[in-house]
């Protein structure tokens, strides 16, 4: 896998990652709603530990920055 993610992606997603979970854990959002909120926390978390989005693959999309 080629990487497709900038640290600024990947930052942004670990920030929406931890605040999706602390809403879930603390109980302001819960039932199905919740669930899918944690699922896609944890989504955006794993995407950003390794810099890779496999949506991103099909359309050309990259947010690394450009090599010399």
């Amino acid at each position: 896998m080629k990487k497709n993610m900038g640290s600024a992606d990947r930052i942004i997603r670990v920030i929406l990652a931890a605040v999706m979970a602390t809403l879930y854990f603390t109980g302001i959002i819960t039932g199905t709603i919740g669930l899918v909120l944690v699922i896609l926390a944890a989504v955006f978390l794993l995407t950003s530990l390794i810099s890779f989005c496999p949506l991103y693959a099909p359309f050309g999309i990259s947010t690394c920055p450009k090599k010399g």
